[in-house]
């Protein structure tokens, strides 16, 4: 199998939509130029689809994350051998693997407007899907209603990934402890009828 370079890309363009649902969508992480298994976007972090049909920008939360043989008749094999030693020796598997995530819907852009609640429609199959930067991260947890959904996400442990994204969003901001002190009072209100996961997600929220 030849590996194609990947021509006129944006920077931040990391996978392709595959699978789409009103909720999330599923997206597959684009091949490297190098020898080098491509690695989803970080648990809690934030990404978004370009929608080009609709015009729009879906923003997401990553979720879930799984690396598998793109053969689904075939399993991967412990082979024993270093990253190194499989570029030298079998870079054939770089060709073989495949990374993929799953991605929470928590919003939308659409003429520069931003609003936190699902899109008409979810984005089209094989649209790109960027890492949001530290700008856009902070741009949009500006404000929090987004964290009500990601409190709903089925199939996830969500008090982690609460905790993940506060802690993704707290970073673009700066470590800004306002922000931080607004997001645990938002977080209290959420889940202000259970004290004790209250407290959990709270100690987890911290760098």
């Amino acid at each position: 199998m030849v590996r194609l370079p990947l021509i006129n890309l944006h920077p931040d363009h990391v996978a392709e939509v595959i699978e789409t649902a009103t909720t999330e969508f599923l997206a597959q992480c684009l091949d490297k130029d190098s020898l080098d298994f491509p690695v989803a976007p970080p648990f809690g972090s934030l990404v978004k689809a370009v929608d080009e049909e609709a015009n729009i920008d879906v923003y997401a939360v990553v979720y879930y994350a799984t690396t598998s043989p793109i053969d689904s008749v075939h399993r991967a094999r412990a082979m024993g051998l270093s990253m190194q030693q499989l570029r030298s020796e079998q870079p054939q598997i770089f060709d073989m693997l495949k990374t993929e995530f799953k991605a929470a819907i928590v919003g939308f852009k659409e003429d520069r407007r931003l609003v936190q609640h699902l899109p008409a429609r979810p984005p089209f199959v094989h649209q790109a899907v960027l890492r949001c930067s530290s700008v856009e991260v902070a741009f949009f947890s500006t404000r929090l209603d987004f964290l009500r959904t990601v409190l709903t996400v089925s199939g996830a442990p969500v008090d982690e990934l609460l905790a993940a994204t506060v802690r993704h969003c707290h970073a673009a901001h700066s470590h800004s402890r306002p922000w931080l002190v607004e997001a645990g009072r938002e977080i209290s209100q959420l889940l202000k009828d259970d004290y004790d996961r209250l407290g959990a997600v709270l100690r987890r929220m911290r760098p």
